[in-house]
């Protein structure tokens, strides 16, 4: 992973992480990490960086872990409460956590859009004029949405709308695919098959049958199909192999397939003060 946002390089050298940091050619003011389970106190199969205050973990602990990424972010998190679904937050100065949403973008400095996972697919957006981010939650029901519209294109048709932006083609707004559950961990039935496949054809190329009748799914595959019948190609982080999978690094990774009790990462991006 690219070392490349000196506020956050030293934020994990102080804190002794190994956070990921998107190795994307975004502009210097965008700046973004993908926690790890390594710089926080929660213990058992919530050690050690659980953000999540929802699965069962000592709200206490979760607390101190959160104001360890506020700080090392510089800003201040928004974390939302996320129901796979495909509606998509606004930050403002107001935004506190727990809105329902799946999505967040923001336009404002120093607000940081963060998405929860324990296997789902984290998306973080930006564009080359550095003017708003987006990061986006998607397991495979709200990547799948309904009538070919799930949290990717809600999230992507926001972005648009907002507004203003240099005169441009989607085609340069930039994805990043941060950790998820990999291609030969992510069993699931016949329905999910078909339900994507019933969207695009395409899709098939992400599902490889197993011997007991179901079915390996693609979920980063998926996402960069989904992303690029918008005319997003310029994608980076996840390829579907095994150091992304959040299954098969319990060292590393919170994995609720795995473990069932699990803590949560979070996938953050945020624009910095150009001022600063």
């Amino acid at each position: 992973m690219k070392l490349g946002c000196p506020i956050m390089l030293w934020a994990m050298q102080t804190l002794d992480v190994d956070w990921l940091i998107p190795d994307w050619p975004a502009p210097p003011n965008v700046q973004a990490v993908c926690t790890t389970r390594s710089g926080g106190i929660s213990r058992g199969n919530y050690a050690d960086l659980n953000l999540g205050l929802h699965v069962g973990d000592e709200q206490t602990d979760v607390l101190v872990n959160r104001t360890r990424l506020q700080k090392a972010s510089g800003g201040r998190v928004v974390f939302m409460n996320q129901v796979h679904g495909t509606h998509v937050a606004e930050l403002g100065t107001e935004s506190v956590d727990g809105l329902e949403a799946d999505a967040a973008w923001t336009r404002q400095p120093g607000l940081v859009c963060a998405a929860m996972v324990a296997d789902c697919l984290p998306v973080l957006f930006c564009h080359p004029s550095g003017l708003q981010v987006a990061a986006a939650h998607a397991g495979w029901r709200g990547l799948l949405g309904a009538n070919g519209q799930g949290i990717l294109e809600a999230t992507v048709a926001q972005l648009e709308a907002a507004g203003p932006l240099p005169a441009s083609s989607r085609s340069e707004w930039m994805a990043w695919l941060g950790p998820c559950i990999g291609p030969r961990a992510f069993e699931v039935g016949d329905e999910v098959r078909a339900a994507f496949v019933a969207e695009s054809l395409d899709a098939g190329r992400c599902f490889v049958p197993t011997v007991n009748g179901k079915w390996l799914a693609d979920l980063p595959g998926l996402a960069r199909q989904r992303l690029a019948a918008m005319g997003i190609e310029r994608t980076f982080g996840n390829n579907g192999s095994e150091a992304w999978c959040t299954v098969s690094n319990p060292s590393r990774f919170f994995s609720h397939r795995r473990d069932r009790v699990s803590g949560r990462l979070a996938a953050c991006i945020w624009l910095a003060d150009r001022g600063a």
